[in-house]
């Protein structure tokens, strides 16, 4: 069962203190949407779950971050492999200058994976997952930049979902999309929960009340309010959510 559980987290910039005593636990096979106005903390937290502020010369975490029991701060982990697991769809699409074909086949070659057949397979599965492959299926040696950007976005899915993560990390995946491609996004993540566990910063908080199980709102590095998605847009226990909620600030 993967299961992600925060501790007591807090996370520094050299000096700065970026995140407050977070914790939080994640169920497998849900969509968790990180709320809050820019700044707040949920984008650094989200990439505290696949080590990507390690490139930060200054970042340091303390407590316990843990996938299944496992905490992946510890010194035997091997981050590489922890990025396989956790796969990451960021804020802009970034295809490679590459194939279509070859955009989604990339990390599989880099595991050193050189069986063309199964290549194939992965490519195509990867590609039905993201709800692209009827619209690329005969373009499939064709750049991956002649892509729409929606189509882009779903491209990294499929990139992401080709190595078989098992958590999906989305920083606002559609944010830079127009509203039809958003809407597709939105139904791919929808049926996606099903075999993943997907964690999702958003500042759209129609997007998050559609789409999300549970709801974490973030206020100035600190979790304010942690919830099922129904409770915290409908009845928010916190004042700061409530004002957050219904547009006071932010």
């Amino acid at each position: 069962m993967k299961f992600i559980e925060a501790k007591d987290v807090n996370v520094y910039y050299g000096d700065n203190h970026v995140l407050h005593d977070i914790n939080l636990s994640m169920k497998e096979n849900t969509v968790t949407a990180f709320i809050g106005p820019s700044g707040c903390g949920k984008s650094t937290f989200l990439r505290t779950l696949n080590r990507m502020n390690d490139y930060i010369d200054t970042f340091r975490l303390t407590g316990k971050l843990e996938i299944d029991g496992k905490n992946i701060y510890g010194k035997k982990v091997k981050v590489e492999e922890l990025r396989q697991e956790v796969g990451m769809v960021f804020q802009k699409p970034n295809p490679f200058p590459k194939t279509i074909f070859e955009n989604v086949a990339y990390g599989l070659k880099i595991q050193g994976n050189k069986d063309k057949d199964f290549i194939e397979e992965r490519v195509e599965k990867s590609l039905k997952q993201s709800a692209l492959w009827g619209e690329v299926k005969d373009k499939l040696h064709n750049s991956a930049l002649s892509l729409s950007g929606g189509q882009q976005q779903r491209l990294c899915i499929a990139r992401t979902l080709a190595v078989k993560p098992t958590i999906i990390l989305m920083d606002e995946p559609a944010s830079a999309l127009d509203p039809i491609s958003t809407a597709k996004i939105e139904e791919l993540i929808s049926e996606l929960k099903a075999s993943y566990t997907i964690v999702i910063v958003t500042h759209n908080m129609q997007q998050a009340a559609r789409i999300s199980d549970r709801t974490a709102f973030f206020y100035l590095g600190n979790l304010i309010e942690y919830d099922k998605t129904t409770e915290i847009f409908t009845n928010p226990k916190n004042k700061q959510t409530e004002n957050y909620i219904t547009g006071r600030f932010g």
